[in-house]
């Protein structure tokens, strides 16, 4: 039987999965990065050599686990964190560290972009307003503080094609990840060269752009050994992690929303023709299906404010959580659920790498509003969960005014594995949530885009028709719903009220 891999390069590790024809997963195997590194407040760096790392030991990983050599590869498909700086020079060494996605330190960058292109013209150009998470303003940042390293730059990658040149050694992207570098022609589906060219940016280091599905590159005979992968192997487009994630999970029609929850949390909608909100609130990009568009809007830190919360608040859990077999935010989700809803008041702003949606802010920031002497743990940890619904409900809310029917939100990422969270996402929401059999995402996705590369199936439609099934719905709670829409209202209220205080933090 022939086997896809699929390979996701987030932002806490790499993952490869191996996908069957039928579209069962065979198994995935992760390997970690290391953790960003923050230097500064909002800053957040990475460093490209790592994913790299991690990939090659995925690879090898997964296919040993699976007892399958390269020539059972049929194809190749990437995914990846998006906005990621990685800089290459003549030599086609990195640089610096990358600027990853949820790095904020650019304002100043997006200020000029602003001025010297005017905001109209971005808009025409690119569908979006510029935003210090896109990769533009990052890239202007080196040029203005670190001129020395912008004068030996080369070549511009987002992380996957990174690793799409170190498997194959082609500088190349495709149209969903490129739609968040500021640079891309969202509408033409092209990189933007009168924007690129106002800007002073020299459009060479800027790489060849596919479709998603479409060949891209073969895995070079170089790295076959260090991967275990085949010479000549092909490798498609692939897509950015949320457009990529989409496929996974069938997001490639009208009337088909997700909510993913990693460490960023989005609220994904396909779109037939290219549509923006003028608010510029929620992005409009280039979807991984050919000729296809989608609106997104993005919380910075959905999983992340968990995981922060887990990292300094409860690491005594860890040997818990061992013993009992599971992870430690499953221990964390038992203390939640011991706690109404809209714990008893308190309301957690998880805007702890600044905001996307709706806000357009990278000086908010997070905490806790409402605490009192009776606030435990407990609510704590549920107000993180609360907090991050009603801030994705914002994204849908926007999505939904842009006209697109929501009848239920289909959920992946780790945190839709909680049935927890799903219980609070659907009474946030006021819809059901889907979960389905495969619950793998990105990497799915690739795979999935891979398989359509390289024959198996004629169009993206086609294989998602064929493959994804959902597994359950969670309907929402009427007396959970009626909690929210009081609890829901405080938090949309604590924004405006504190927007001019977090300027002077």
């Amino acid at each position: 039987m022939r086997h896809w891999l699929g390979i996701d390069i987030g932002t806490g590790g790499s993952r490869a999965l191996l996908v069957r024809e039928d579209g069962g997963v065979a198994c995935g195997v992760t390997a970690a990065h290391e953790e960003m590194v923050m230097h500064r407040a909002l800053w957040a760096e990475q460093r490209p050599e790592n994913w790299w790392d991690a990939a090659r030991h995925a690879i090898r990983g997964v296919l040993a686990k699976a007892g399958l050599g390269g020539g059972d590869i049929a194809g190749v498909g990437l995914s990846g964190q998006m906005h990621g700086l990685t800089l290459l020079d003549a030599g086609h060494e990195v640089i610096r560290p990358a600027l990853i996605w949820c790095d904020q330190r650019s304002q100043q960058q997006v200020d000029w972009i602003n001025s010297a292109a005017g905001e109209d013209m971005v808009l025409a150009q690119t569908a979006n307003p510029v935003l210090t998470g896109f990769t533009a303003p990052k890239l202007l940042w080196v040029r203005d503080h670190e001129p020395d390293c912008y004068d030996r730059v080369r070549k511009m990658l987002l992380p996957k094609d990174y690793i799409r040149y170190r498997l194959t050694g082609d500088f190349a992207s495709e149209v969903s990840d490129a739609s968040g570098t500021a640079l891309f022609d969202v509408v033409r589906r092209r990189w933007a060269k009168p924007l690129i060219d106002k800007l002073g940016i020299d459009g060479s280091i800027l790489p060849e752009v596919f479709e998603s599905p479409e060949v891209a590159g073969q895995i070079a005979s170089s790295v076959a050994e260090e991967t275990g992968l085949a010479a000549g192997t092909p490798v498609v487009g692939g897509g950015g992690d949320q457009a990529a994630s989409a496929v996974g999970n069938g997001i490639v029609e009208p009337g088909l929303v997700s909510c993913t929850i990693g460490t960023s949390g989005v609220v994904f909608s396909h779109l037939d023709e290219a549509a923006y909100d003028p608010e510029g609130r929620v992005h409009t990009f280039c979807h991984a299906v050919p000729g296809k568009w989608h609106v997104m809007g993005v919380t910075q830190a959905a999983g992340l404010s968990l995981q922060w919360f887990r990292n300094n608040f409860a690491s005594e859990l860890a040997a818990a959580a061992e013993a009992r077999g599971v992870e430690i935010y499953d221990l964390l989700t038992e203390e939640a659920a011991m706690i109404p809803a809209g714990s008893e008041g308190l309301v957690w702003l998880p805007y702890l790498m600044g905001e996307r949606t709706p806000h357009l802010d990278p000086r908010a920031r997070g905490g806790w509003v409402g605490m009192t002497a009776k606030h435990s743990r407990a609510h704590l940890i549920r107000s993180i969960l609360e907090g991050v619904a009603f801030s994705l409900n914002d994204c849908l809310g926007i999505i939904e005014s842009l006209g697109a029917d929501v009848a239920a939100v289909r959920a992946s990422g780790g945190g839709a594995k909680s049935p927890l969270w799903r219980k609070i996402l659907a009474g946030v929401f006021g819809k059901p949530i889907a979960t389905l059999q495969t619950q793998e995402g990105s990497a799915y996705g690739a795979a999935l885009l891979a398989m359509v590369g390289t024959g198996a199936f004629g169009s993206v439609e086609e294989a998602c028709r064929a493959l994804i099934v959902e597994r359950r719905r969670d309907q929402p709670d009427e007396a959970l719903e009626a909690a929210y829409g009081v609890s829901y209202g405080l938090f949309q209220d604590l924004y405006p009220a504190l927007k001019n205080i977090f300027p002077r933090m």
